[in-house]
Formats: structure tokens, sequence, C-alpha cells
């Protein structure tokens, strides 16, 4: 099937080549778990802080859970953001 990857601010540059505004269009295994996107494209689990799918927040012990996508979704990761 198909998603949107989003990956924001220092993640970006971990996308692949076509990426546009911060985001490609990706295909993944209808049961694919968030954490094999997250290791596929090299996110670093820690740096994978905000991770978001529609707009929805998933939280870190949730992410090995299969079937979690379905066609069209978007997942959304950012960074810790550090400052004021």
């Amino acid at each position: 099937m198909q998603i949107t990857l989003k990956l924001y601010a220092t993640l970006s540059d971990l996308l692949p080549a076509g990426a546009v505004r911060n985001a490609v269009s990706i295909d993944v295994d209808d049961d694919v778990t968030l954490n094999r996107i997250i290791d596929h494209y090299k996110v670093p689990r820690e740096l994978a802080h905000l991770v978001l799918v529609n707009g929805r927040f998933v939280c870190d012990t949730d992410r090995d859970e299969s079937g979690a996508l379905v066609e069209g979704d978007v997942l959304a990761i950012w960074p810790p953001v550090a400052g004021g």
C-alpha cells in the first residue's frame, strides 16, 4: 500500500531523493509497523520523538503493532525540540 512519510527538522535529511516539502510517497507492506518504517529510513528511535498518523499521536509502546496504517495514511515524525 502507499502512504506519505513526512520527516521534519533535522530528520528531513533522511528522506529519499524526490521528497518535496518534507514529504514522500512510499510503498509499505500491509502489516508494517511504524518502528519498521522508522528503522528502514534510519531515523534513530530516540529522535522519533513525536510520531503522528493522520495527525494523531502514537506513543512509543504502540509503534510495534502491525496494522496501524491503511492506504493513503500520512506518517509524520518530529525530533525533540530544544530551546525556549
